[in-house]
């Protein structure tokens, strides 16, 4: 059975978002068909890096966790100072690199451990272009490594160092047509072997979901959900504008619901109601008792949670600024797209006032999680790509 190791910045239980928790589904799901191991620090908060897990060797659901320190702990004040210089895309190679590493994690033990022991793996698997476990610890290995990029149109990516680092791997693993295109146009690897634009992972939902327990439990019933970090990053302070608007301009009892860490500040509103954390049961029987998901970020390059709905048969309401968010509506037909306030003034009226419409999206959204995002698919792909590699390097 081959070895193959995936690197990424973060890994645990406790670090139940975005590519992190993708890349543990994935690492879970191909350990039935490798030996798989893990490689990543012993950080849990992505804003500080702070090393929290102390041991430096874990197994979790039969996958062997190496975790390396964070020699550097990331300060938000000096970082973001660096990151408004370096930027706007005047620095050198050098400034940009200084730049990676206070990025961070900054983990050379962990980019040691991949030099020196690259000759214990058949594949290494890289997630996100963006981090210094990424950058670094690729370039020990280009010849036997897979990126894994989650890469989307944002600032970051137009440094130039990304230029050559995406030149390196001898597979690209893509999440969707939009990241393939997107990143093909940008740096021009269409001869690098990938899977053709579906990735990702295979939805999961629980076997047994109430709405009407969600309701019960929160006293809540008429309401859209977010679902994700309460950040501005991810679109939160336009939809909180946006929505203080629609109740202003059209009334009602709707709320909006949050569900996630706020690292913004909330709006003071009683009808927006932000929950914090919530359990996968409170999540899932949220999604079931809401009228959607609405998810205003431009910048995904999957986006779980839609999936996730699409998958309970929800409709959603997606920032059309975001290549990603507007395919998957495309697609499947399973969902609305807005760019301004006025649009988004539509689509909530349109999703609120036509009941068997939305339902044959619900069912047009399931119908596309199904063919697309399943777990026997989405490892085959994988597989597919790890054996054009191995093939290719034994050859060599």
């Amino acid at each position: 059975m081959k070895k193959i190791a995936f690197v990424v910045q973060r890994y645990g239980l406790e670090v139940n978002g975005g590519a992190e928790l993708e890349c543990r589904q994935l690492a879970e799901h191909m350990s039935k068909l490798y030996q798989v191991e893990v490689i990543t620090t012993k950080a849990i908060d992505y804003v500080t890096w702070k090393n929290e897990y102390s041991q430096s060797e874990e197994n979790i659901n039969n996958v062997l966790v190496r975790r390396f320190p964070v020699k550097e702990e990331r300060n938000s004040k000096t970082f973001n100072s660096l990151s408004a210089t370096v930027l706007q895309g005047n620095s050198s190679r050098k400034e940009e690199e200084f730049w990676m590493q206070k990025q961070g994690p900054y983990a050379i033990d962990l980019v040691d451990y991949i030099k020196t022991h690259k000759d214990d793996y058949a594949v290494f698997i890289f997630f996100t272009y963006l981090y210094y476990t990424t950058y670094f610890g690729l370039r020990e290995v280009s010849n036997k490594a897979i990126l894994i990029p989650t890469a989307h149109d944002e600032t970051p990516i137009y440094l130039n160092i990304f230029q050559d680092m995406f030149q390196l791997p001898k597979g690209i693993f893509y999440q969707t047509k939009e990241e393939k295109e997107f990143v093909e146009r940008k740096f021009h690897v269409q001869s690098i072997p990938n899977n053709d634009g579906f990735g990702g992972v295979g939805v999961e939902i629980p076997e047994f979901i109430s709405s009407d327990l969600f309701r019960r439990k929160y006293n809540l019933e008429r309401f859209i959900l977010y679902i994700g970090r309460i950040e501005e990053h991810k679109g939160c302070r336009e939809l909180f504008a946006y929505f203080r608007e629609y109740k202003k301009r059209r009334g009602g009892d709707l709320k909006l619901v949050l569900m996630g860490k706020e690292v913004m500040k909330v709006p003071d509103a009683d009808d927006i109601i932000s929950l914090g954390f919530v359990s996968d049961e409170d999540k899932f029987n949220g999604l079931a008792a809401s009228e959607f998901l609405v998810l205003p970020s431009q910048f995904e390059s999957l986006s779980m949670v839609v999936l996730e709905a699409m998958k309970l048969e929800k409709p959603v309401l997606v920032n059309g600024k975001c290549d990603v968010l507007r395919g998957h509506c495309v697609r499947s037909n399973g969902g609305l797209y807005y760019q301004n306030y006025y649009e988004f003034e539509g689509c909530v009226n349109y999703l609120l006032e036509h009941k068997e419409v939305c339902m044959k999206m619900g069912k047009n959204g399931e119908l596309y999680v199904e063919n697309n995002y399943q777990w026997k698919s989405i490892m085959g792909r994988l597989s597919e790509l790890i054996e054009k590699i191995t093939d290719s390097s034994d050859s060599a």
